[in-house]
């Protein structure tokens, strides 16, 4: 049978995991095994992917068409994920580029392209989304070829075949104007162009773990290529890891894919991506080979972390009620096992054995593994989010900077310009379109951009769009992350009075409701001024024996702001922690005494 190994890559809602959703079904593939299943993103597995929407792990899946087997990796679109993106292009020999009809080329794309042109595969183009009503496909063609000119590629891949599609739809047409019911263009376009596996049987056998999978009868699953040789159903093998020790295992399950199902199979060529179990403590990046001959392959590069957050117990009056997790050695346990699937992560001792560094991609990279653990039932503090710097070779101080693409209504384009300016922005495109709305492409500092989402969806009453991906490091202009006005923090523990509330939203913005249990330190409002404010939310109405002539006022309580995991992130200050257990998400003061934090305030300006 003849063999093509693809992966599909894209900005993130660029319409990947929907494309993959067509394919499996029209192949007969997902029909076969899923029993005529028809929901929409499959291949969005866990619960976080399918509430937001966005794919977080790469996940392997596999068709047959006319005779060819297809493999196909599903690769998630955000910038904050790229290490998931970097270490499964080696297990295919070509890419499908999905870009959309009407956004074009951004800045995820760059990324992804970027990385599997140096890889040297065969890239492939598909137009996604040409029915919409403000698609431009020639315009669009005509920035992924500038793309690919500015990433420096070779004849041969600037000489890119395209098609062009609309995934939900379910059809695909290899030139504008022309009509299609059905994808079988998209089939043929991937057999066509996407190159056979030119590995060899005959060489001792090289497998790479690139995914992880986990069955509760089977334990780990190391997810890789075949980069040579041939694998066996019985056979002694050893696991290759890059400092140099070996784990030897015999070679329990095989198995191939088929849609979303794992097959079993005996033996498995160079060429094929395959599970395989009882590969003991195998991970991302290990080499499994013959026990005979090995011959260990190079490590997965991995770009490094570009921001960090500091992991600690829950030490507040409400430690304990909510989560089962709860010390620091659950918590440290729980970040070793991550570390295994999840490369792109770090992990370093804090300033005392109960905190963890942790270093990621982004904001969101690491807020999805705090999700993750809340739900699991950690309960943890985590610090506001802090850039990586690094010393070059002048012995400056550099910070890492991004390339921001933003598009939102040209009347809000001046207030969008200010706020990244006074953030350290340097305008690099502006671009102004016929419907009324501007494009822009930026390069800001990491650091700036910590809390600015929450500042560009007010400025653009909710309909802009902005995404950001790191571009490169750069000498730091000088700039400091700060929050310009102060917070409302709890004098006592106590719950929270509807009258007392009242008076307080008079000061600035309130994040809490009326009879909610709050405790000293915490932080339940925006102050209007730049000075934090300690109140008593549980303050009562002093109640007299002297009649009242007429009735008391009614009492309106404007909504309370609440937090989302990341929004709650980026807004905390230096000082200032958020408090996640598996049923809340609370805004605290580092130290949470009110002497002792002025003590600390005043140590820290002398």
């Amino acid at each position: 049978m003849d063999l093509r190994n693809i992966a599909i890559i894209a900005h993130v809602d660029h319409g990947k995991t929907t494309l993959v959703d067509g394919l499996l079904k029209q192949s007969g593939t997902l029909r076969d095994n899923r029993g005529g299943d028809t929901n929409e993103r499959v291949m969005d597995f866990n619960d976080q992917e399918k509430e937001r929407g966005i794919t977080i792990t790469a996940k392997n899946t596999a068709v047959t068409w006319r005779g060819t087997r297809i493999n196909i990796v599903d690769t998630p679109g955000h910038s904050d994920f790229g290490s998931e993106v970097e270490r499964v292009l080696r297990m295919v020999d070509g890419v499908l580029l999905l870009v959309d009809a009407a956004e074009g080329p951004m800045p995820q794309t760059r990324f992804v392209l970027r990385k599997s042109l140096e890889l040297g595969l065969k890239a492939l183009v598909c137009i996604n989304k040409i029915d919409r009503k403000d698609a431009r496909p020639k315009e669009v063609l005509d920035e992924v070829f500038d793309l690919f000119v500015s990433l420096g590629a070779n004849d041969e891949q600037l000489d890119f075949p395209v098609i062009y599609a609309v995934g939900r739809e379910g059809w695909a047409v290899n030139e504008l104007g022309q009509t299609s019911s059905d994808l079988v263009p998209m089939f043929q376009f991937i057999i066509d162009h996407v190159p056979l596996p030119t590995s060899d049987p005959a060489l001792p056998l090289q497998m790479q773990v690139g995914l992880l999978m986990h069955s509760p009868f089977l334990g780990r699953i190391a997810v890789g290529r075949i980069y040579a040789g041939q694998i066996k159903r019985g056979q002694q093998a050893v696991v290759c890891r890059p400092d140099g020790s070996r784990e030897q295992f015999r070679v329990s399950q095989l198995m191939t894919f088929k849609g979303l199902e794992r097959i079993d199979c005996d033996e498995a060529s160079a060429g094929d991506i395959i599970a395989l179990a009882g590969a003991g403590d195998a991970t991302v990046g290990d080499t499994i080979c013959l026990a005979a001959s090995p011959v260990p392959m190079p490590a997965i590069a991995i770009d490094a972390p570009t921001m960090s957050m500091t992991f600690s117990p829950n030490n507040s009056p409400f430690g304990g009620r909510e989560g089962k997790f709860v010390t620091s050695r659950q918590i440290r346990d729980r970040l070793d096992r991550e570390l295994l699937s999840n490369v792109g992560l770090k992990i370093e001792q804090g300033s005392s054995l109960e905190q963890f560094v942790v270093s990621g991609r982004g904001t969101l990279h690491l807020s999805v593994l705090i999700e993750t653990m809340r739900r699991e039932g950690f309960e943890l503090s985590v610090s506001p989010p802090q850039v990586i710097t690094r010393i070059n070779e002048d012995g400056k101080l550099e910070e890492p900077i991004e390339e921001v693409a933003i598009d939102c209504a040209e009347a809000y384009s001046g207030s969008v310009i200010e706020k990244l300016n006074t953030r350290g922005g340097e305008l690099l495109d502006l671009q102004a379109s016929l419907d009324g709305h501007v494009r822009m492409r930026w390069y800001c500092p990491s650091q700036g951009l910590i809390g600015y989402r929450s500042e560009y969806l007010t400025d653009t009453r909710g309909t802009g769009t902005i995404m950001h991906l790191f571009s490169h490091y750069a000498v730091t202009k000088g700039r400091t992350r700060m929050r310009k006005n102060g917070v409302m923090i709890v004098q006592d523990d106590g719950e929270t009075i509807t009258y007392s509330l009242n008076t307080l939203q008079e000061r600035g913005q309130l994040f809490v409701h009326p009879q909610q249990q709050v405790y000293h330190g915490q932080i339940i409002g925006l102050h209007a001024r730049e000075n934090d404010l300690v109140v008593n939310p549980s303050k009562v109405k002093k109640l007299t024996n002297i009649r009242s002539a007429g009735n008391d006022e009614n009492i309106f309580l404007t909504p309370p702001r609440q937090f989302s995991l990341e929004e709650a992130l980026e807004f905390i200050g230096s000082e200032e922690l958020v408090e996640v257990t598996p049923k809340s998400i609370r805004l605290r003061k580092k130290y949470l005494d009110h002497n002792e934090r002025k003590r600390f305030d005043k140590t820290s300006n002398s």
